[in-house]
């Protein structure tokens, strides 16, 4: 081979660079600064236009969704406070409601409790009241109807005592008329 050839690769056969082929970093090769150049401005505009037409736009809409499904969010929470600070207050209105109608009708209760209270203790006191006169005037017979037999009573005891003192009958005349006296105030002065 002639200097300067190079030789076909074969695979499996390690290649031996020396330190003259590469004299510099090829980067910076001034040689190939015009086809980096041309690649790196052909790059850079397909990553800029990548960048601007795809990428940007695709999380622009994705910012712009959740910025917007933020803001949803945030108004359907104020929407559902609100709703349920006037769920709170219909609730304690209407539990002050059903307070209010509870001591209505627990009052209701105790005044008609309190009338019918009435109502039978003056029904008991009417009738104990004629159960009383009725009492009084049975009392009033009894005591006449007592008082009726006590001379007959006074009479006949006053016969036995006469008889057994004295061994002797009285007449019935005698007697009464000494019980008579005596049951209206007078003795007999015999």
């Amino acid at each position: 081979m002639a200097t300067g050839e190079t030789e076909p690769f074969v695979e499996g056969q390690v290649v031996d660079e020396t330190v003259a082929e590469h004299t510099t970093f090829p980067p910076f090769d001034a040689t190939t600064f015009a086809s980096q150049l041309l690649w790196f401005a052909i790059t850079f505009a397909l990553l800029y236009y990548l960048m601007a037409k795809v990428a940007l736009p695709r999380i622009g809409g994705i910012l712009e969704g959740r910025r917007d499904r933020i803001a949803a969010d945030l108004d359907q929470a104020e929407r559902l406070k609100g709703e349920s600070e006037d769920a709170a207050a219909a609730y304690e209105k209407a539990l002050a409601d059903a307070r209010a109608r509870a001591s209505n009708m627990a009052d209701d209760a105790r005044e008609a409790a309190r009338g019918k209270a009435n109502t039978q203790r003056e029904a008991v006191e009417k009738d104990l009241a004629e159960k009383l006169a009725t009492a009084e005037t049975r009392i009033a017979d009894i005591k006449k109807q007592a008082l009726a037999e006590v001379g007959t009573i006074a009479r006949d005891a006053a016969e036995a005592v006469v008889t057994t003192l004295i061994e002797a009958e009285p007449t019935t005349d005698e007697v009464r008329k000494a019980v008579d006296d005596s049951m209206a105030g007078r003795g007999t002065d015999a």
